[in-house]
């Protein structure tokens, strides 16, 4: 039998998109690593490309990136978009997909919402409510 989309759990990614999804992602790194774009705006561009995201239909990847340090956020994603025609097409070869996605690169923002829920799982507030809410199964009615 078939398993569709509605089969999974809701919004997560098939095998296909993750392992296409995992092939454009290390293309990307290589390219940028090895200094092969050919766009001069990309060279020696330090960032970190730590995950891709497809689309349901395979046509559409997000790339997440981050530059080392954070520095040169701006700078870096319009470098990215600038390049973004000649990226795909080599992509597409370094990959061998035959049908290559649109590329849309995006700033990697998870450590700095995990930096944030941290801090207000610290707050005194919040400690206190977390604190006095009793976990689950914890019922002492018999």
């Amino acid at each position: 039998m078939r398993k569709t989309s509605s089969d999974r759990g809701a919004g997560m990614p098939s095998q296909r998109q993750l392992r296409v999804a995992e092939a454009v992602r290390h293309a990307i790194a290589d390219i940028l690593a090895r200094g092969t774009s050919h766009e001069p705006a990309l060279d020696g561009l330090m960032l970190t490309i730590p995950e891709v995201r497809m689309s349901p239909d395979l046509k559409n990847a997000t790339v997440l990136v981050m530059p080392l340090g954070g520095r040169d956020v701006e700078a870096t994603l319009a470098a990215l978009e600038g390049a973004r025609g000649r990226l795909k097409g080599m992509v597409g070869r370094q990959a061998g997909l035959r049908f290559v996605p649109e590329l849309r690169f995006r700033l990697d923002t998870r450590y700095d919402d995990d930096n944030r829920i941290d801090g207000l799982l610290r707050d005194p507030t919040v400690r206190r409510d977390i604190d006095a809410a009793p976990a689950d199964g914890d019922d002492d009615e018999r």
